[in-house]
């Protein structure tokens, strides 16, 4: 999978972008696992991706959601057995 990050929140630590492969879009943010860090990634259609760019409110509350994985049914890349913890 190839992310192409087409909009960062450097404040809230989220990105927004496209799956160049797929063409699927995503949010991610960083987490660590204690041996390394690395991003998780999140499907959402193009709707929200439009929605979450104009309003950052609402893309923290989906943010703040994954970081809790309360929808790990969209990640996109599914962890390893020692999962990380939002940055």
């Amino acid at each position: 999978m190839k992310f192409n990050d087409t909009y960062v929140n450097r404040t809230e630590f989220f990105s927004l972008g496209i799956e160049e492969t797929s063409g699927r879009f995503y949010v991610s943010f960083p987490v660590s696992n204690g041996f390394t860090d690395y991003e998780e990634y999140y499907a959402i259609d193009q709707q929200m991706f439009e929605r979450f760019q104009n309003d950052v409110d609402a893309a923290v509350k989906f943010v703040n959601r994954c970081r809790r994985h309360e929808l790990d049914e969209l990640l996109m890349q599914k962890p390893g057995r020692n999962r990380g913890t939002a940055i």
